[in-house]
């Protein structure tokens, strides 16, 4: 699970570098987070999986006692009440490993960062 000096291709590349347990975990993860994005870009960013849609989406990352997710700071503030049993920073969320994923949560903070990429596309598009 060393992954800081590998360089990653693929979000299956990074994935497959953890334990059965924890790649289960991102895996569901992805397959939220694509469900709420469908349209948006899976890269390595930051040598972390990655969704992108006319900017960064959101980033996940797998750790030993929790799972990171990064929303930006906008993703974060906006689900603060929410979010409070968990604990954050400015732009990231950790997910404790034991617990299951607050599904839900991911979804609406997911669809949220989607139509804020959709709004700044769009405000980008009518200045020009």
């Amino acid at each position: 699970m060393k992954t800081e000096n590998i360089k990653f291709k693929t979000i299956d590349d990074y994935i497959s570098t953890f334990p059965k347990a924890i790649q289960s975990t991102l895996n569901e993860l992805r397959k939220l987070i694509s469900s709420c994005a469908p349209k948006a870009e899976e890269k390595i960013s930051y040598q972390m999986p990655t969704y992108y849609l006319n900017g960064n989406l959101v980033h996940f990352a797998g750790y030993k006692n929790h799972i990171g997710f990064y929303p930006t700071p906008s993703g974060i503030e906006n689900f603060a009440d929410e979010l409070k049993d968990y604990k954050t920073s400015k732009g990231a969320v950790q997910f404790p490993i034991d617990k299951p994923l607050p599904k839900q949560l991911i979804k609406k903070i997911v669809k949220f960062r989607v139509e804020e990429n959709l709004k700044k596309l769009k405000n980008n598009l009518t200045r020009k």
